[in-house]
């Protein structure tokens, strides 16, 4: 059965696909693809049906990474076929906990640094959107550094399905 995780920012065009492009990366070098499955959504859908911002496209493809993606507004039904829903910032983190229908739902929604033992107290990403590059590659560090961790959980709850 696939873990399915999705990670969830403002509108969906900046934080959540460079997240989710970061941990596919991740998953496929762990050869985990035939076991998890990640996809992006934002809080709002203002940018519904677009691609990702072209700064963060660029960021991405710099550092080799697929940038194939097109924006969506997370919905409270998904909960029931996710496993993990990773909130990019506080923000996100209470909004999809207020979306959820059930406290076991409410239970799936982490802060992706939360993952990052290095990150501190401050386990926001914060917004690139209305910066200039600089922020984008901040963001990717941020994204980079949490995703190690993240694949760690989730290759444990892999093993602990397996057990």
């Amino acid at each position: 059965m696939t873990y399915r995780v999705c990670f969830v920012c403002t509108g969906n065009i900046c934080r959540s696909p460079m997240a989710e492009s970061v941990f596919r990366a991740r998953v496929a070098e762990a050869g985990l693809d035939d076991l998890v499955a990640a996809d992006s959504a934002g809080t709002g859908g203002w940018h519904e049906g677009e691609p990702a911002d072209p700064r963060t496209v660029s960021v991405l493809e710099e550092h080799g990474y697929d940038s194939e993606h097109t924006a969506r507004q997370f919905l409270p039904s998904w909960f029931a076929r996710l496993d993990l829903v990773i909130a990019l910032d506080t923000g996100h983190l209470k909004a999809l906990r207020r979306l959820a229908p059930t406290e076991e739902d409410a239970g799936k929604v982490r802060l992706l640094r939360s993952f990052d033992p290095s990150a501190g107290d401050d386990l926001d990403v914060p917004d690139p959107y209305y910066g200039g590059r600089d922020g984008f590659e901040e963001c990717l560090e941020m994204v980079e550094a949490a995703s190690t961790g993240l694949l760690a959980a989730v290759r444990e709850e892999l093993e602990g399905r397996a057990a």
